[in-house]
């Protein structure tokens, strides 16, 4: 099934996992915006808080246009409503309590005391509904010695430890050249609110739901810290050997790339000495203790052979034996994989207004959207990502403002 039948399959009035429960979201940037559009996905009305002006700052981020639809800010906020409020005018409190009255989960990512200082904290949230699912996400957590302290992706890589381990030893640690953290984070926190609303739907029950990016990347690096917690042994730089320091599963230059083995199992390491025809040599490296104290000479062998052939060769050989074996894709390889006509991880949208008509440019975009599939009620988009305010209007009549009160607003700058 093609991600375009999943959408319309969708499309047929299948109540999903959220369905009629409505998500403030008063987050920004990347962890917390991904987040909600993972509720989005599954049912529930979003409604993105945003500045008048400026709005959520990822709206320009990595982006040459001044449109406010950069490509973060496309992939992160599918299927969401934007209502642009000033959230320090003294009129901003009698909006949100109401839309908090009609609200099943608020979720934040302020640095921590923000929300509170704004009116909009935990406790004020609660006494206007007290069986509200409060999130906040944040880089180290509500509370502790290191909760005000500001955190980004890189930071977080490089506190957590994930930067010791990833590395080559001749040239240091390495960041990962994608938002590791943020992105793992946006998935816990929509785990975890999810797992929050179900709770409430058993007990009754609100909750309040603290994640941070600090417990995301331990969780990240979880065998490899409880290797550490239990045996006591620091982890080397490895570069791309696996963890297991097999010389057998490692990054192995071709003739004309590079490409990925993974033989750890003994019938795959059999199969490798064997499709390299080296089957004889096998024996002598037949248990991994043994491959382990040999490295030096294991590499010697292997080495050679796969630099004299091309990454297609290897593919064709490894794969006909059943390997793992993978070369290293870019994103333009990756993202033309047919594998995907049967998931739902892109979406096509509509590209925003003002890039449409643009030299060479098409009127649709493909975007990254939903991680799993289900059916019946698959994840789906419900609508694209929207301009800052687009909703404000909308939102407030269906609040019941009228018109002039609407005027009002503008005219006092609360929108």
């Amino acid at each position: 099934m093609t991600s375009e039948q999943h959408t319309q399959k969708a499309t047929h009035n299948e109540r999903q996992a959220l369905t009629g429960l409505r998500i403030l979201d008063f987050t920004q940037v990347l962890a917390g915006p991904f987040a909600t559009q993972q509720l989005a996905q599954i049912g529930a009305q979003v409604i993105k808080i945003e500045q008048p002006v400026t709005g959520d700052m990822t709206r320009g981020l990595m982006s040459a246009s001044s449109d406010g639809m950069s490509p973060s800010f496309l992939t992160c906020n599918l299927g969401k409503r934007s209502l642009a409020i000033n959230l320090k005018h003294p009129k901003a409190k009698e909006v949100i309590f109401k839309l908090v009255s009609q609200a099943d989960a608020v979720v934040e990512n302020f640095k921590p005391g923000t929300m509170e200082r704004l009116g909009f904290g935990y406790e004020a949230i609660k006494a206007v509904k007290p069986d509200i699912v409060y999130a906040s996400v944040s880089g180290f957590g509500q509370e502790g010695p290191r909760a005000s302290q500001p955190a980004y992706d890189g930071a977080i890589q490089a506190f957590s430890g994930m930067m010791s381990i990833s590395g080559h030893p001749e040239t240091g640690p390495a960041r990962s050249g994608y938002f590791s953290v943020d992105m793992s984070t946006a998935l816990n926190a929509a785990f975890s609110i999810t797992a929050a609303l179900f709770r409430r739907h058993v007990t009754g029950e609100g909750q309040r739901v603290d994640i941070s990016m600090l417990d995301t990347a331990m969780m990240m690096q979880a065998p490899q810290m409880t290797a550490y917690t239990v045996n006591g042994v620091l982890p080397e730089l490895l570069g791309n050997q696996s963890p297991t320091k097999q010389p057998t599963s490692n990054v192995f230059k071709s003739l004309d790339g590079y490409v990925q083995i993974i033989a750890m199992k003994e019938p795959q390491v059999e199969k490798l000495f064997k499709a390299l025809g080296h089957e004889g040599d096998y024996a002598k490296y037949s248990d991994p203790s043994t491959r382990l104290k040999c490295t030096d000479e294991i590499n010697a062998l292997l080495h050679p052979i796969i630099a004299g052939q091309t990454t297609a060769h290897w593919l064709e050989v490894f794969n006909e034996v059943g390997l793992p074996v993978s070369s290293i894709q870019n994103l333009a390889e990756v993202a033309a994989q047919a594998q995907f006509d049967h998931r739902l991880t892109f979406t096509e949208i509509d590209r925003p207004a003002d890039q449409k008509g643009q030299e060479g440019q098409k009127d649709k975009v493909r975007v990254v959207s939903a991680s799993h599939v289900a059916n019946p009620a698959p994840p789906t988009v419900q609508s694209p990502p929207p301009t800052l305010g687009a909703d404000t209007t909308d939102i407030l009549a269906e609040l019941g403002y009228s018109e002039s009160d609407i005027r009002t607003m503008q005219s006092e700058q609360l929108i």
